[in-house]
């Protein structure tokens, strides 16, 4: 590398970040558990057709690919998913459930032979589906989450706890499946087993609410039959939200609630550990896990404000040690096995990888998914975390990744382009970890700013709160005060500025386009664009009545929902866009985008529309995504006036 800086225009700075490489680093492992001694995940394979493959690490620290393309480990319980697999040691050898994603039965597997369909298919809607698995050889059986499709329509389902029997059974007899509870809640999470095996505790929670508005936590005692008896709720309600359960090694119940206005632990009712930060999240997908007790009292955790850390509770002190190393991040899928915790962590110059926390030396490694630089780190960007002051003073948290490469800088005087990144959810939150998706734009001169706003997850539940029937109001604002702030700070060209998100991050997107005057142009990924028909008619059951929190109840505010839809708002459209779609998306189903552009037709209006066969909702397969990453350059290239030799041009219709 030589020493010589050359001024080049923003924008055109050369890149080994190419959107093939971006591609093939997109996903991250999940849903780490061990089998025996042995640690177990899942993790993507953007080049095998977006397919979610599991892996095994041996005791001697080699890796494998359990299945071959093209099973695919991977529920679509509440179409987010779920735990999709679970794995005991039988005399010695593994024993492994897993859902495969094309047909979703849930199958065995032993290693050297053939996976065996346990559960059998069903023609009715979206058929049967398991998630959250938990093998019980002495019952033989397999406890889990059975989705249940009763007619055509999206919310023709019932969701129960069930016992499926491990010999095979109910493969083709759905009378074989043993329900466990009785459907009288429209959502329920996995159960878990207490030590002693005589009590089983699970969440629960049911239209309109969210499972971060409010739940139950559920215990009942099981009989010697496998039944579970007297069910009662211990904590939770309409207004209080128990993100996750479990069972101490002694017997007692610890769970997250949210009850002080953050996601703190209790042990039997009583806080363990009480601070303003989160020790629990969003429950996006069945399993997630933000802490998981030990067999010696201590309890490891995922906790932070903003960012979310690996640590070590003692609860009789209250005291955390966290580990060290240089993940910043960690997601919420922690396992515990003797004296070891493993998670998947990440940070700003490392992606996301599977790490291994020894508590009784306190060493952290990484052991699998392990990050390797695909490029010079000296491409990287080098991003800052910022408050912004939103409308009334509010804060306003954001991640600004300015344009960064070790040759090139810009001529005197010019300000770089910024794209603002809204997230999806909207109860959710962006994490500060590395993404080749962001330093393909840094590294050539673009600057991303990532915002967090209003809604988001992590600041506990009043900043959460804040978009309660707000949704296309603080969400909008929170974006553009970061846009604007970062142009009147000089840190960002006023007139090159972009917004781009997916999902809500989409509907953000379009909404602040219909709506401000901030940017230049945008790029919108399967979003909700019509919330008058996005709904129970048009969308999946677990989301259907979201928008009674987002929006308000439609019977109580129609006008609301016409008023706030991008849709209704289409002709007020200034600036070229780009709208990405799955056709496989039944969460925003492509029609949404059918109609949006249905209203702007005629209007001389530079967009271009792309969808994607085999795509659901978010993408993951490599050509889609480099296609995607390709076209959001041109785009942004050609509103902006930047010399981008080495893309495709993306055609703009009017």
């Amino acid at each position: 590398m030589g020493d010589k800086v050359l001024k080049t225009p923003y924008g055109s700075w050369p890149s080994p970040v190419h959107a093939a490489l971006a591609a093939a680093h997109d996903g991250r492992p999940e849903r780490t558990g061990f089998v025996g001694d042995e640690t177990w995940w899942t993790e993507p394979r953007p080049a095998e057709g977006g397919r979610r493959a599991l892996v095994r690490r041996r005791a001697d620290g080699s890796e494998e690919s359990v299945l071959p393309a093209p099973w695919n480990v991977r529920s679509r319980v509440i179409e987010y998913g779920g735990r999709p697999w679970a794995g005991v040691l039988l005399d010695g050898q593994p024993l492994v459930v897993f859902v495969h994603f094309a047909d979703q039965r849930l199958y065995q597997y032993e290693p050297g032979g053939e996976p065996r369909p346990l559960t059998p298919v069903s023609a009715v809607g979206g058929g049967l589906r398991w998630a959250e698995p938990r093998v019980d050889p002495e019952r033989g059986e397999v406890w889990c989450v059975l989705e249940e499709f009763t007619g055509d329509g999206p919310g023709d389902v019932r969701r129960v706890l069930a016992a499926v029997p491990l010999d095979g059974s109910a493969a083709e007899d759905r009378g074989a499946v043993r329900e466990l509870t009785d459907g009288r809640h429209r959502f329920v999470t996995g159960a878990r087993l207490a030590p002693d095996g005589r009590r089983a505790a699970w969440l629960a929670w049911d239209h309109p609410r969210m499972p971060w508005d409010g739940t139950e936590l559920l215990v009942a005692d099981v009989g010697g039959d496998g039944t579970l008896r007297d069910v009662h709720t211990v904590a939770g309600g309409p207004d209080e939200a128990v993100a996750q359960a479990e069972w101490s090694a002694d017997g007692g119940i610890l769970y997250t609630s949210d009850r002080s206005g953050w996601w703190n632990l209790y042990r039997d009712g009583t806080p363990l550990c009480p601070r303003e930060e989160e020790f629990g999240g969003p429950l996006w997908q069945l399993g997630l896990r933000w802490f998981a007790p030990l067999d010696n009292g201590l309890i490891a955790v995922v906790h932070g404000r903003g960012s979310t850390v690996l640590g070590i509770l003692d609860p009789e002190s209250g005291e955390i040690v966290d580990a060290a190393g240089p993940w910043t991040e960690f997601s919420a899928g922690l396992a515990a096995h003797g004296t070891r915790v493993v998670g998947v962590g990440a940070g700003p110059r490392t992606a996301y990888e599977v790490v291994e926390l020894d508590t009784a030396t306190g060493r952290a490694r990484a052991i699998g998914a392990r990050h390797r630089d695909a490029v010079d780190p000296a491409y990287y960007p080098e991003p800052r975390i910022r408050v912004f002051t939103g409308p009334d003073g509010r804060e306003v948290h954001a991640h600004v990744h300015p344009p960064h490469h070790p040759e090139r800088t810009a001529p005197d005087g010019e300000l770089p382009p910024y794209v603002i990144w809204a997230h999806g959810g909207p109860t959710s939150r962006v994490p500060l970890v590395l993404d080749l998706e962001i330093a393909y734009f840094t590294s050539r001169g673009i600057g991303v700013a990532q915002v967090n706003y209003g809604g988001s997850t992590g600041y506990g539940r009043a900043y959460r709160e804040r978009l309660r029937e707000q949704w296309g109001v603080v969400d909008v604002e929170d974006c553009a005060a970061v846009a604007r702030a970062l142009a009147d700070e000089g840190t960002a060209d006023p007139a090159r500025l972009a917004i781009r998100g997916g999902s809500a991050g989409g509907w953000t997107t379009a909404a602040s386009l219909t709506t401000t005057d901030v940017y230049a142009c945008g790029t919108i990924l399967y979003p909700v664009l019509d919330l008058a028909t996005w709904g129970p008619e048009e969308t999946h059951d677990f989301e259907s009545r979201y928008l009674e929190s987002l929006i308000g109840p439609f019977a109580e505010v129609p006008a609301r929902y016409t008023e706030r839809s991008p849709s209704t708002h289409a002709d007020r459209l200034t600036a070229p866009f780009l709208l990405l779609q799955g056709l496989d998306d039944v969460i925003c189903p492509p029609a949404q985008c059918e109609r949006f552009l249905a209203r702007i037709a005629g209007r001389n209006m530079p967009h271009a529309y792309l969808t994607f066969e085999g795509e659901g909702h978010g993408f993951r397969r490599a050509e889609t995504l480099v296609c995607a990453l390709q076209a959001e350059l041109s785009l942004y290239a050609q509103v902006f006036a930047l010399d981008v030799p080495d893309v495709p041009r993306l055609e703009l219709h009017t």
